[in-house]
């Protein structure tokens, strides 16, 4: 079965925060974090069979990522490369993930895989695209693929594998922030990473919050802790002080306590994630992931995959009454791609071109 979107309206929406499905998603990603508490990113951790297996799959896309060059554009906005890179993708996913999943159930969970590396024709990704993977992996759960003795490694190893293949897609081809704020997550793409590393640093008894501001300290924990490690990577794409260019991740630093910071990004997650009709307008549904409250019939969701509407991936469903959606709104272009190209004008000598034109939290 091919998923589809079932969610039209804020009725639907509504109707979704109420599920058992809905449920179930954010019990997964609380059993996710609670296995987390108190980890290291470097801690030896066992792998079970399915683990290794879940690492190969995440390792042949770093590889195809590296096959598939970016173009030479001279543009800050998503490469086209990505497109070459995610019907690739599209292609293999089938294959790298046989000995994974079930062939009955193949199609509908690729679905989940290739909704996870960002859109293939906008070249762009967020936070709704980073829920797919989680979407996936609860898949594997619900097949009983995955154990919950897995859940440790399926975040340590698997999920921070994941964001590591998306820093290199990001790298490459100059993902552009998904919608026009670019920001449901707490970065220009991502949420969860902050969430579960947050979890690991909830029993340490010297790292604060506020220790974020500390150069030196992030240079140290970024190898341990997923938190100082999103810190460290948008310091290095952005200039600035922190307090400027991600207002809401130096907000956070004034929390007393990991713990609060941690059950407050779950709070977070829920309302602005999973609460938003913008992101969940996009996500689908299926038989393992089930949900039949919505408006649409199940013959028009799976029309809304195929149409387009003024060059966008998918027709724009939102509430008669309401504005033109922003889902998929203005270009906003890739802040990686600015400070790439700073580097670039700043080693070439170019003092003219050095400070590139400034764009959103540039």
């Amino acid at each position: 079965m091919v998923p589809s979107r079932q969610i039209l309206t804020p009725e639907d929406l509504a109707r979704f925060k109420e599920s058992d499905i809905c449920k179930e998603l954010m019990d997964f990603i609380n059993a996710l974090n609670d296995s987390t508490i108190g980890i290291k990113t470097k801690d030896e951790i066992e792998d079970s069979s399915v683990i290794q297996k879940l690492l190969g799959f995440l390792e042949n896309v770093q590889m195809t990522n590296k096959d598939i060059k970016p173009l030479d554009t001279k543009s800050r906005f998503g490469n086209p490369a990505y497109r070459d890179f995610y019907k690739k993708c599209q292609e293999m996913i089938p294959v790298w993930l046989a000995d994974i999943v079930p062939a009955d159930n193949m199609e509908e969970v690729s679905k989940y895989v290739q909704e996870s590396f960002g859109n293939g024709r906008r070249i762009d990704y967020g936070t709704g695209h980073e829920l797919n993977f989680i979407a996936f992996l609860l898949c594997l759960f619900k097949l009983d693929i995955v154990k919950k003795t897995d859940f440790r490694a399926l975040v340590i190893h698997v999920f921070y594998k994941y964001i590591e293949a998306m820093r290199g897609l990001q790298m490459s081809y100059w993902l552009e922030p998904a919608g026009s704020h670019g920001v449901w997550g707490l970065d220009d793409y991502h949420f969860l990473p902050f969430l579960f590393g947050a979890g690991q640093l909830r029993t340490h008894k010297y790292l604060r919050p506020k220790s974020i501001h500390n150069p030196e300290i992030l240079d140290e924990f970024s190898k341990d802790y997923m938190y100082f490690e999103c810190v460290r990577f948008v310091n290095s794409i952005k200039t600035g002080s922190i307090r400027w260019h991600s207002p809401m991740i130096d907000d956070i630093s004034g929390a007393k306590s990991w713990e609060k910071v941690n059950i407050g990004l779950i709070k977070m997650f829920e309302a602005e994630v999973i609460g938003k009709l913008p992101i969940m307008q996009h996500f689908m549904f299926g038989s393992i992931l089930s949900f039949a409250g919505g408006s649409m019939s199940g013959e028009l969701a799976k029309e809304a995959e195929h149409e387009d509407h003024d060059g966008c991936a998918h027709p724009h469903i939102y509430a008669f009454g309401q504005e033109f959606p922003d889902c998929c709104g203005i270009k906003v272009p890739s802040a990686i791609a600015a400070a790439q190209a700073a580097r670039e004008n700043s080693a070439s000598g170019d003092s003219r071109k050095t400070f590139a034109r400034p764009i959103p939290f540039d």
